[in-house]
């Protein structure tokens, strides 16, 4: 059986006894950003699979790692490329904590972070760095390990440097002008200035065509309205969630939120 390095390494030498035509300039970054773009969503498949039973889906993970490494390999001044890199190896550190042995999710302030695999998290690092020293104008990739990188850093969810986590996504909300960006930013701000600020935020962004079927904007919003003490709104708001999903894991996790709001209301009425 190889391997992740032997299989890494089998593929470099495929590719070099290929007569490839490397393109340059315009054209190299345009096909960078296209192979990149498909790298991470498949590892973002593995990493929270969108249907089926499972939450993690860790071959593909493992796959993207592999290819992003290859072309990290190959790309070795695209600093883009060492952002993707990083990305993904801290996110796969994440992974033995991101659910019980019954397969249901635990969310990221949850999580035991001594379960977080220290040698992936170091890898993300050591590219970060290397996406660092190549310098210019930082993008999506490397911004988004920024972030990453402050997590792990972070021994506890409570030591967590949330103004530093809601400024880099403002920068990734003004470079890709997100919905999606502009709601992880929101709650950010709710972990930084208090759940109401961050309410505030995803209820401005409620009517946006691309979050209409998209199940973390209500699980998001019912989570700040949990921690206000609305949770009769934040039971209806886990329920809509639950309507939005297609994964079993996550159904589960929403409909256990959901009925944790009704004894809730029920003790405090």
């Amino acid at each position: 059986m190889t391997s992740p390095g032997d299989r890494e390494q089998i593929d470099r030498n495929r590719l070099r006894v290929v007569d490839l035509e490397v393109p340059r300039g315009p054209e190299l970054a345009e096909r960078l950003a296209s192979v990149s773009e498909v790298i991470y969503l498949i590892f973002n498949e593995g990493y929270s699979a969108t249907a089926g039973e499972d939450l993690l889906r860790p071959a593909l993970c493992e796959d993207a790692l592999r290819l992003g490494r290859i072309l990290a390999a190959f790309a070795t001044e695209e600093a883009e490329v060492h952002g993707l890199v990083a990305l993904m190896e801290i996110h796969a550190s994440r992974a033995a904590a991101r659910t019980l042995p019954s397969g249901e999710a635990v969310l990221l302030l949850d999580q035991d972070r001594a379960r977080w695999d220290q040698s992936l998290i170091q890898r993300g690092f050591v590219a970060l760095a290397r996406a660092e020293v190549l310098g210019g104008q930082p993008g999506p990739y490397v911004l988004q390990a920024r972030i990453t990188a402050c997590h792990a850093r972070s021994p506890t969810a409570e030591s967590t440097d949330w103004r530093q986590i809601a400024d880099l996504y403002g920068e990734l909300a003004a470079l890709l002008h997100s919905p999606v960006v502009e709601l992880n930013r929101a709650v950010a701000v709710s972990m930084a200035d208090g759940p109401a600020a961050g309410l505030a935020l995803i209820d401005a962004l409620s009517a946006a065509p691309s979050l209409q079927n998209y199940h973390f904007l209500p699980s998001a919003r019912a989570d700040l309205l949990k921690k206000l003490g609305r949770f009769p709104e934040a039971r209806a708001e886990f329920e809509r969630a639950v309507g939005l999903t297609r994964n079993a894991r996550q159904r589960e996790r929403l409909l256990e939120r959901a009925a944790a709001c009704a004894d809730a209301t029920v003790k405090k009425s």
